[in-house]
């Protein structure tokens, strides 16, 4: 098998890559470089600039590589941003999804992985989420993925296109320091860049209906997430008709305070968080029920949040040669 790995070069993409390689299979990377950096590439991997909107371009690569199955990673994925510019996100989350998908019909790619996102079910009202808790995205971002899961599976069935949505959870840490993330978007960063500017770290409200009142969220190392992309293709190479949607989590709640004083104690820092006011739209908790994942694809995470954020720290200190251990 060949794969496509759309957003290859990104911080999920480039794990999934490593992975799919590891695994024995082929890969070839298109990514537009737009937050993708080239050097996350392995050597001997094909990478082709270009977006998914270009759909010559796109339609070229699957050919010229002969490519079997498509793993579409590619994609903007801010909330804020997303609110701000809807449209853009949209036209690339959405339209670049249709260009993506038409070209893959078209040259007869029989398998086709989507990643999708926990933000499809805005803020549940349950202790697990399940892939049958009602959808109800509260955000741009979470409108794409959720119309990309629905044009995903409505392609799949027209055109006998094995399909799987892959809903992350929390996504942190990495497999080696080249590959950390190096946006500061998400809370293990977040958190890293405040601590070593001296600064407290932040936490976002404390009066949520939780043990101590922080939200709760599910977080799950990238590596096990690369890990279920390449359980996911396999799944779909073998069993053509396949349409599967999957939360990707570890099914336990970390909450905030909890991963700001881990954080702390990992790092040798010991800088007590700031309580500001709410972000609008964090839901108390969201935490996955994994069990689907578990009896479709045999996956279960095999590593703990300590994993990640030792992981990640050893990834920012190499982008950040200043930050040092408290």
């Amino acid at each position: 098998m060949t794969w496509l790995i759309t957003g290859g070069a990104g911080y999920i993409g480039a794990h999934v890559v490593r992975a799919m390689t590891e695994a024995g299979e082929q890969a070839v990377v298109y990514d537009d470089l737009s937050t993708g950096i080239a050097e996350r590439v392995p050597d001997g991997v094909p990478m082709v600039v270009g977006s998914t909107l270009d759909a010559e371009r796109v339609t070229r690569v699957l050919t010229d590589h002969a490519v079997t199955g498509v793993v579409h990673l590619a994609a903007k994925k801010q909330v804020g941003e997303s609110v701000e510019l809807p449209l853009h996100y949209y036209r690339e989350n959405v339209e670049g999804l249709r260009v993506l998908l038409q070209a893959v019909t078209t040259a007869a790619v029989p398998s086709f992985v989507f990643s999708s996102s926990a933000a499809v079910y805005g803020m549940p009202d349950v202790d697990l989420v399940t892939e049958e808790t009602p959808c109800m995205p509260m955000s741009p971002y979470g409108e794409t993925k959720l119309a990309g899961e629905w044009l995903t599976r409505a392609t799949g069935r027209a055109h006998s296109l094995s399909t799987a949505s892959l809903r992350y959870f929390n996504v942190a840490g990495a497999a080696t320091p080249e590959l950390a993330d190096v946006g500061v978007f998400n809370i293990v960063p977040m958190v890293f860049e405040k601590l070593t500017e001296g600064a407290p770290p932040r936490i976002f409200g404390d009066d949520y209906p939780t043990p101590d009142g922080t939200c709760v969220r599910d977080y799950i190392h990238v590596v096990d997430l690369a890990e279920a992309h390449v359980a996911a293709a396999r799944r779909l190479s073998a069993s053509p008709g396949t349409d599967l949607t999957l939360n990707i989590g570890r099914g336990e709640g970390v909450s905030v305070r909890e991963m700001i004083d881990l954080i702390n104690d990992l790092t040798g820092y010991d800088l007590p968080p700031v309580v500001t006011p709410r972000r609008p739209g964090d839901p108390p908790r969201v935490v996955a029920s994994a069990a689907r994942i578990a009896d479709e694809l045999g996956w279960k995470a095999r590593y703990d949040v300590a994993d990640m954020i030792t992981s990640a720290w050893e990834g920012w200190v190499r982008l950040y040669p200043g930050a040092q251990r408290g």
